[in-house]
């Protein structure tokens, strides 16, 4: 019976997340209430709280359970990483930068309705603004680490080459489709992979780059 319960929980917070997720989306963050994510959920705005605090505290979770999809785990330098990321940075072999990058994208389409979210909502929020520009310095942390345990590039360097890199990832991955900029998929990766192995892949350790 507790397992029961217990099931029966986990089911209406995934469905309050949900629906707050389709609302943030068609009407915004800032627009949509929690009494609309209560109601458009079928339950009331008593049982939203017994879940979240507050509309904060669900975008908090929405962008945890982004870091389930994006396979980022607990790190203990830099709140969370996704170990892949770092490995391909370390090893600096463009044809494997090429293919993360092409991995990652076919993600694109399932993470763009939460970090759209997250970016509006931190748009308003100061406290969401502080959580996502975390997230964010956490990928660039990946990145910085990879070029770190590489040893590639001057270390005064390496966290800016960071910066531009995810920089051009993120952006891409909120707001590209198809024939966009007069580019296709393929097309698209092709020029940011060659753009991420100019950044990260080339040079030689403690070179200036």
């Amino acid at each position: 019976m507790a397992g029961l319960r217990k099931a029966q929980k986990e089911m209406t917070r995934r469905l309050l997340m949900s629906t707050a997720l389709e609302l943030f989306n068609t009407k915004g963050y800032a627009a949509t209430t929690i009494d609309e994510i209560a109601a458009t959920a079928g339950t009331t705005r008593v049982t939203f709280y017994a879940y979240f605090p507050s509309r904060a505290d669900l975008m908090k979770a929405l962008v945890g359970q982004l870091n389930e999809l994006l396979g980022r785990t607990s790190s203990p330098t830099h709140g969370s990483t996704a170990a892949s990321l770092v490995n391909v940075v370390a090893g600096g072999d463009p044809g494997k930068i090429a293919e993360w990058l092409r991995e990652t994208a076919k993600s694109w389409d399932e993470i763009r309705p939460y970090t759209k979210a997250a970016f509006e909502a931190a748009m308003v929020d100061r406290e969401i603004r502080v959580l996502v520009e975390g997230w964010f310095d956490e990928a660039i942390g990946d990145v910085a680490e990879g070029l770190e345990r590489a040893g590639r590039f001057a270390p005064q360097t390496r966290r800016l080459r960071a910066v531009l890199a995810m920089t051009e990832l993120d952006y891409l991955a909120r707001n590209w489709t198809p024939g966009r900029w007069d580019t296709d998929l393929e097309p698209m990766l092709e020029v940011l992979a060659t753009s991420w192995s100019g950044l990260l892949a080339e040079g030689k350790p403690g070179t200036a780059g």
